[in-house]
């Protein structure tokens, strides 16, 4: 396959990742089929596409009529038989390996003999879950940043078997996106997580120590370090359950202590404070407004 011969694109999963990557293929002027188990999760995310591309025409960075082209080639679908017509399908459900495997199975069984079968996943091994596949070579991570219309960056992440033709098709559909693409092997947290998240996660520390209230170590170090956004801050955009996953991956596949995610990363998942995605995490989110959460140092 190349490059020009991919005009549809099937993404899997409607939640915050699949919507973002959904609207970027489409703004690329690719047919996007937006698969979901529940019309109203997929309602939802088109709601929010809506909703992202209404302020981006408030800052003058679309038009209206680029709103319009794009929703119009997203298709919100609820069963994966339609997949069969796209020649590239990006898999961003959550981070759980035995559901991303059964899902790549279903994929391989769908989706034409000669489609690329892509995972956003952050941490999961793309050789692991092209084993669920009788294509591993045309298997591959395709790892966009969140929010996905905004970040520059994609992870390309070579399987095992993945081969040369699929990694270039990959690297060109990338930039075809106006992406940036960098190549990682398939490690545990490839480039990105296996830096950032042993940051967030000292933060993390830093906090349930008492170092400094949550509100000051985000400050410190946008300031400090020169960070667009503080570590917790940032913990709170991603989700503290995707936090806390990309931390047990590394913790447990490379076995090195320095990867233990913290206590109190474990206690927020379970109390449900997940950040911005469920109104609290490090910060209470009330609408547009944000303030520190005032018991975080102390907890």
């Amino acid at each position: 396959m190349q490059l020009d011969d991919i005009k549809t694109i099937g993404v899997v999963g409607a939640g915050q990742m699949g919507r973002g990557i959904g609207q970027v293929c489409a703004t690329a002027g690719y047919q996007v089929l937006l698969v979901d188990v529940a019309d109203p999760l997929l309602a939802q995310a088109i709601s929010k596409i809506r909703a992202g591309l209404d302020r981006a025409v408030e800052r003058g960075n679309v038009t209206p009529c680029k709103t319009a082209d794009v929703l119009a080639l997203i298709h919100p679908i609820a069963k994966m038989n339609r997949l069969h017509e796209a020649q590239v399908v990006i898999e961003a459900i959550p981070e759980d390996l035995a559901r991303k495997q059964a899902l790549f199975g279903d994929l391989h069984r769908t989706c034409q003999a000669h489609a690329i079968l892509a995972s956003n996943t952050s941490s999961i091994s793309i050789t692991k879950l092209a084993a669920a596949t009788g294509r591993p070579d045309r298997v591959i991570g395709l790892h966009f940043m969140n929010p996905a219309p905004v970040m520059r960056l994609v992870e390309i992440v070579q399987g095992r078997e993945t081969s040369e033709q699929t990694l270039h098709v990959a690297l060109a559909l990338a930039r075809r996106l106006g992406k940036v693409p960098v190549v990682s092997k398939d490690v545990p947290g490839f480039i990105v997580n296996r830096v950032l998240m042993p940051m967030i996660n000292e933060a993390v520390f830093a906090l349930e120590e008492g170092v400094a209230s949550a509100e000051d170590i985000d400050l410190a170090m946008a300031t400090g370090a020169n960070h667009p956004v503080g570590p917790l801050a940032l913990a709170d955009r991603i989700g503290l359950d995707t936090v806390l996953a990309i931390c047990e991956v590394l913790y447990r596949d490379l076995a090195d202590p320095k990867f233990r995610p913290c206590p109190l990363l474990h206690r927020y998942v379970e109390e449900g404070r997940l950040g911005r995605k469920a109104g609290r995490g490090f910060y209470v989110y009330e609408g547009s407004s944000e303030r520190p959460e005032t018991m975080s140092a102390k907890m």
